[in-house]
């Protein structure tokens, strides 16, 4: 699409794409991801949107299913652009061995970085979407070449920033002139803006639900669209479509204060079987709750075993 028939901007939250059903999920959690990134994908282009990615494709930076690549090649046929994630990456920085380079390589994503900004026309003004990835500093401002004037400058960002709801973040939100607005992924829940002085930072969370939590119970998958017009910009969440959260995840399995017999642990153990997923979400948990009757030396290798069987699979 020419740069002048974009409208606006359609920014894409933590897809954490994955070839195996994490955590307590009971779908197909691949192929339900992947739609959802679709309908993002159709959702931009119905409306005229340029489709960003605030960073983490990938849940696992390297050795995804080849099938799932060939499928990303096929759905990015537009022009997509993008930060890197911590996810994305097995070393700090992004390397030739990790999934995401792929599809730079093939064509089928741009990489955003601070010395190499997208530029172009929205809603007949000019904009600029900038990014930094993991790990790259945000920059301090930004000045827009002569030839960009009144400029809307955007932002993507994938770094730890503290934001009511999230306090514990490394970065704190300020103003960074030239810079409209920043757009942070990383953090998975939708949380208020922070505006400092000129400039606008926004947590729109991300459009997958891993965790079976209650605050993943509250959030609603969505995107962040940003409509620019020649005097102005506004931001909305178009809500992505979406099974409700008892769908999509097995109950917690049911435990009993009362009863600690053995045979309460092996009924609580043929539970998590008949609800096992991929990664054995649930398994160390339960038998950190409930090992306190086996000898010390028998519950660690219990527990040992379990981490290895599992390779560490409640993230």
């Amino acid at each position: 699409m020419p740069d002048a028939m974009y409208r606006g901007i359609l920014v894409v939250g933590d897809p954490h794409l994955e070839g195996r059903v994490p955590g307590f999920r009971r779908d197909d959690y691949p192929d339900v991801i992947l739609q959802k990134l679709q309908w993002c994908l159709d959702y931009a282009a119905a409306n005229c949107l340029l489709p960003t990615i605030l960073g983490d494709l990938f849940h696992l930076p390297r050795d995804n299913p080849t099938w799932m690549l060939g499928r990303l090649i096929d759905m990015f046929d537009c022009e997509i652009v993008a930060v890197y994630g911590n996810h994305d990456t097995a070393n700090p920085a992004l390397d030739e061995h990790d999934s995401l380079t792929l599809l730079v390589k093939a064509g089928r994503l741009r990489l955003l970085t601070p010395e190499a900004p997208w530029h172009g026309v929205m809603g007949g003004r000019p904009v600029v979407v900038g990014g930094s990835s993991y790990r790259v500093p945000i920059p301090a401002g930004f000045d827009p070449a002569p030839s960009d004037p009144g400029s809307l400058v955007v932002w993507l960002t994938h770094h730890d920033v503290t934001v009511p709801g999230y306090e514990g973040g490394r970065i704190t939100p300020k103003e960074l002139p030239g810079i409209d607005v920043v757009v942070n992924g990383h953090i998975h829940r939708r949380l208020d803006e922070v505006r400092a002085g000129s400039t606008l930072w926004l947590t729109p969370g991300n459009i997958t639900r891993r965790s079976r939590n209650e605050a993943t119970a509250e959030h609603i998958p969505s995107a962040l669209r940003i409509d620019v017009t020649e005097d102005g910009w506004v931001h909305t969440q178009p809500t992505i479509p979406h099974g409700p959260f008892e769908d999509v995840f097995h109950d917690a399995v049911t435990d009993s204060e009362t009863d600690t017999s053995a045979s309460a642990f092996v009924a609580g153990l043929g539970e998590l079987l008949a609800r096992r997923t991929d990664t054995g979400a649930g398994l160390t948990s339960f038998l950190q709750e409930h090992l306190d009757g086996f000898e010390p030396d028998v519950a660690t290798e219990i527990l040992a075993l379990a981490k290895e069987v599992t390779d560490s699979g409640e993230q």
